[in-house]
């Protein structure tokens, strides 16, 4: 899931690109950069209920189903970098243009998948689009909408689209899925289609900008995520001390260190180090990291636990989610509109607070608890505080930074975004499997000392064996739930200790740069 935003001044543009400035247009252009937003947030959870659908239909096994999300994932956050900086020199809007046509034409391809490697390859083909798109997107924002208020609500909607699309992603996957598992993939190519058609009318062009694309800088950063990402998804999957996972693991840090280095001396770097230099960014950034982290984890684990313990069909396991869509899109308006009364720090503090309450609420669940109330009370206190944290964060994680940087730095949120989603799952995910293998040996002891004194019949052993099953996984579950609130109880800590920003700079209008108190 994706929340990020672009807050920075900039130069009144063209008048043969600038849109007139009438609500109605300014509507128009709004809609149709969150319309873009949320077709790519969509992507990361709409084929996950289709998962066994997709499984059946195309043959994949069990180890390789996962590559589904996977290929998506670190195409994404692996080139995130590299779209920002194309549309810092090529024009914002051409890229995004781009992107959208790009992952629109994925999408088709992924609809009419007869293979898995068609469907792996298009996947990966949608994440490049979708990192092309994404943020440029976002830089858009701040050529349509003058700094202040009308820049404050236009952040509040978006950063609401993009907070509420994984969960939205979720019921429109279980409905598509009552169809055909490839209507989640044929949905996006309207969607596409239309956008790129509005964009040239209602979205302004940015200047472009000088230099030349920083091919060593995007190779390395590009190589090292992508080889991170790999090796925490493998962690969950296989070991923490396998081949693979240490290889991989050392390997992409070892790339992203040379990365670093590169960028230090690069004329033309991929990722200006100046960009992370500021205390307030780099809390920004930091904070999403940990908010991405816990939040990829809550969606994986509460969907299995909706439909393997619960017993919910995909539709209902959809629609279970809907809360959370109400309760993020409400959040993220009392934020926007706190924003030029309140210090950021303030709210994201509660907010960071309010959503570590959400996770250990759900570490209290078990097999016998019910949806009403067990779940909801903690949907919608997790939803209300991630609400709280995005619009500030997207807000002040690029605040700041001059126009020419603006695309890049909403990458580098976005970057964590993913990078964090990659390395939570992998964490919580072992944290998971040792919690449910322990509980599950344990039962299972037990079990079998039973079935051998022959007061069983294997229809009771049987019986037995599935609910043992269901009470190891609720209880792995919890264990993950519990490190994800202390993650984000981390985050509340950096927030309330570093975010600095003033209110009042961020609604400043007239200079030409944000100032950062």
């Amino acid at each position: 899931m994706s929340s990020t935003a672009v807050v920075e001044s900039v130069s009144t543009p063209d008048p043969d690109t600038a849109p007139s400035g009438k609500g109605r247009h300014l509507g128009i252009a709004l809609t149709v950069i969150t319309a873009a937003q949320l077709m790519v947030v969509l992507d990361g959870t709409i084929v996950n209920i289709a998962m066994p659908h997709i499984m059946t239909d195309l043959g994949f096994t069990q180890e390789n189903l996962s590559w589904v999300v996977t290929a998506y994932t670190l195409a994404f956050g692996g080139l995130l970098l590299l779209g920002g900086r194309l549309g810092d020199l090529f024009g914002r809007r051409k890229v995004f243009m781009t992107g959208v046509l790009v992952f629109a034409g994925a999408s088709l391809l992924g609809g009419l998948a007869q293979t898995e490697g068609m469907l792996l390859g298009a996947r990966a083909l949608q994440g490049i689009g979708a990192a092309l798109a994404s943020p440029t997107a976002l830089a858009l924002i701040t050529t349509t909408f003058p700094a202040g208020p009308a820049r404050n609500r236009a952040m509040g909607v978006y950063a609401a689209m993009s907070g509420a699309g994984a969960a939205v992603g979720l019921i429109l996957g279980g409905a598509l899925t009552e169809i055909d598992w490839r209507w989640t993939m044929f949905i996006n190519v309207p969607i596409g289609l239309v956008v790129a058609f509005l964009a040239p009318r209602f979205l302004p062009e940015s200047a472009r900008g000088t230099g030349r694309i920083d091919v060593p800088g995007a190779i390395l950063g590009t190589g090292g995520l992508v080889s991170l990402v790999y090796g925490l998804t493998n962690a969950a999957s296989d070991s923490w001390t396998s081949a693979t996972t240490l290889t991989t693991l050392i390997a992409g840090v070892a790339m992203l260190v040379a990365f670093v280095v590169v960028e230090m001396r690069s004329t033309h770097a991929l990722m200006p180090i100046r960009v992370l230099a500021d205390r307030t960014r780099g809390t920004s950034f930091a904070v999403m990291l940990i908010v991405g982290a816990a939040m990829f984890a809550m969606f994986y684990f509460l969907g299995l636990y909706i439909q393997q313990v619960l017993g919910y069909s995909p539709l209902k396991s959809g629609f279970a989610f809907l809360p959370f869509s109400f309760g993020i899109v409400v959040a993220a308006q009392i934020a926007s509109a706190l924003m030029t009364r309140v210090d950021p720090r303030w709210i994201s503090g509660v907010g960071t607070l309010l959503a570590a309450t959400g996770m250990f609420g759900f570490a209290q669940l078990d097999v016998d608890s019910s949806y009403a109330t067990g779940l909801l009370p903690w949907i919608t206190v997790l939803a209300f505080g991630l609400g709280l944290v995005f619009v500030p964060m997207t807000l002040t994680a690029t605040a700041g930074v001059a126009s020419e940087d603006s695309g890049v730095a909403s990458a580098v949120l976005n970057t964590m975004q993913q990078v964090g989603g990659a390395l939570g799952l992998a964490t919580l995910s072992t944290v998971f499997a040792n919690g449910a293998k322990d509980r599950g040996a344990e039962l299972g002891a037990a079990l079998q000392a039973k079935a051998a004194s022959g007061a069983l019949s294997p229809e009771q052993i049987r019986a037995a064996q599935h609910q043992i099953a269901l009470q190891a996984q609720t209880f792995g579950s919890s264990h993950a739930y519990l490190v994800a609130g202390v993650m984000i109880i981390v985050g509340s800590l950096i927030t309330f200790g570093f975010l600095n920003v003033k209110h009042e700079s961020l609604s400043s209008e007239g200079h030409e740069n944000v100032h950062l108190a």
